[in-house]
């Protein structure tokens, strides 16, 4: 081979290589750092909802005659008469006079046990408290490459394909990441 051939093929692999070096370097744009990979970070936000619903209760009807009297006056009448129809003379006096306490008696306790078993019926508006469970995302954890190496940072929200990169650092807003 001729020196002259040599040297041309020496030249020429020397402007190619040269020129795929300066390429290389050209296609990267050290203003920007590669995102490789975005995975979502969520967590879970438990969030208070009260529910309420009308319920139909039965309460007491407030007592009106609370000693009765109108139950024992009313069983002591009827009892009485009923003791009138009993007997003759003095006896017939003593069972009116028996009938009107036993009457007045049983009256008593009739009242007294309708008083107790009277209700009625209302409507009440009763809440309570539940807890919704939803996944809410709070970051954005991003691999990215800047130069040679790889890392990891935490964003608050989603990057697009690359990160701007300033004296060797990513520009990223305050608070907004967290380097692992």
């Amino acid at each position: 081979m001729n020196k002259t051939m040599i040297g041309g093929v020496l030249i020429g692999v020397a402007l190619a290589t040269s020129g795929a070096v300066v390429a290389g370097f050209a296609s990267r744009d050290s203003r920007y750092a590669e995102v490789l990979d975005v995975q979502p970070v969520s967590q879970e936000v438990r969030l208070p909802r009260q529910v309420c619903a009308d319920e139909s209760i039965q309460k007491q009807r407030p007592v009106e005659d609370q000693h009765r009297l109108a139950g024992t006056a009313i069983g002591a009448v009827v009892g009485g008469v009923l003791g009138h129809q009993i007997g003759n003379g003095n006896g017939r006096s003593l069972a009116t006079v028996a009938g009107a306490a036993a009457g007045g008696y049983a009256g008593n306790r009739t009242q007294q046990h309708l008083q107790e078993h009277d209700t009625a019926a209302t409507t009440e508006r009763r809440c309570h408290t539940v807890q919704d469970v939803q996944r809410e995302v709070v970051g954005y954890d991003v691999r990215y490459r800047l130069g040679g190496s790889v890392d990891v940072v935490r964003m608050k929200q989603r990057p697009g394909d690359r990160i701007p990169v300033r004296e060797g650092r990513l520009l990223i807003e305050q608070g907004g990441a967290a380097s692992r």
